[in-house]
């Protein structure tokens, strides 16, 4: 797995307490997607497992550590939903926590990793508690959440939180521009707010296609402004629909923002003219509307199981073009 120099301060400290000999036999990761969390707890495994520790470091070179290396340690434990499913059940965890009540198979620490805590059904999340109130000796869990307040608060208490907080914009700037050789600033500093500040997730957004996807979009803006709504329909309606609504909803708050003197805190910086159009054609209220319709799609198309996409699209993108009428800027 990448490692990212912004894991290095969390990666010392869960280290530092364990060998203090004070590491929390269970631990909850707050952190965006893009902020590499997984790293992180692959970092921290490999160091439980090692039978030789070097300090901070695993030593690479023991049974424990290759068997890391080659994903195959049997006491390493992955917890995540089968494939084609999107929650993860009760038989699932039953089965992992039966086998850590037996002495691990390579002699040493047996760690559960779950890589997102919130597809725990409830009935797979009081099963799992049992075992948090009482683990086994040598056993560390390590779950990770990008909205731990919707776990159960009885799991939240029972960890350590430990929050991987994104980087200063700067310092992620300049950690992209290193990737990107000839990458221009204001898109870096546009793809890092898109994403909330996580650097990787930044990354991935500039890559050619998710670029080139956003850049449709507001490409398409002024047309349906202007009364072409459902001229967004085409650049809406993909699988990663979700995205491209928060990327809609993005521009609108700016669009806000700027008609309230807040232009130096917008988001997508490399588009201030579309935004400045936006800010003097549309009112404030329609604004504050839009933005209310629309993460509301955005809620749905995230939460609904087998929503109907094109559907919702079109109902969104009909109620819009009716809410935009009826404010006389269409």
């Amino acid at each position: 797995m990448n490692w990212y120099p912004w894991l290095n301060q969390p990666y010392r400290q869960l280290i530092g307490q364990h060998q203090a000999g004070r590491g929390h036999h269970a631990v909850l990761i707050h952190a965006l997607p893009g902020m590499g969390d997984a790293s992180l707890v692959w970092g921290i495994g490999r160091w439980l497992m090692c039978q030789q520790r070097d300090g901070l470091k695993s030593c690479g070179r023991c049974h424990a550590c290759q068997l890391m290396q080659a994903h195959t340690h049997p006491d390493w434990y992955a917890l995540s939903p089968e494939k084609g499913k999107s929650a993860l059940g009760i038989d699932a965890v039953r089965s992992v926590t039966e086998k850590l009540y037996h002495h691990a198979q390579q002699g040493g620490a047996k760690v559960v990793w779950l890589p997102d805590a919130g597809q725990l059904t409830e009935a797979a999340a009081n099963a799992l508690l049992k075992t948090l109130e009482e683990p086994p000796k040598n056993t560390w869990f390590m779950l990770c959440s990008a909205q731990p307040a919707a776990l159960l608060a009885t799991i939240r208490s029972r960890c350590q939180n430990l929050h991987l907080a994104p980087p200063a914009e700067n310092q992620s700037l300049l950690w992209l521009q290193k990737q990107l050789s000839g990458a221009v600033e204001t898109d870096c500093i546009t793809a890092l707010r898109l994403s909330g500040g996580a650097p990787a997730a930044a990354l991935a957004l500039l890559d050619e296609k998710s670029w080139n996807a956003r850049k449709a979009l507001c490409d398409a803006l002024p047309d349906a402004l202007r009364g072409d709504i459902l001229g967004l329909m085409p650049v809406l309606n993909h699988d990663d629909a979700a995205q491209r609504v928060g990327w809609l909803c993005a521009l609108l708050v700016d669009a806000l923002k700027w008609q309230q003197g807040g232009g130096q805190f917008i988001t997508n910086v490399d588009r201030q003219a579309l935004i400045a159009d936006m800010a003097m054609r549309l009112p404030g209220s329609a604004l504050d509307e839009s933005v209310r319709g629309w993460m509301t799609c955005r809620h749905r198309l995230l939460t609904v199981i087998a929503v109907n996409r094109e559907l919702l699209l079109t109902d969104r993108l009909l109620a819009w073009e009716q809410m935009l009428h009826a404010s006389s800027v269409i």
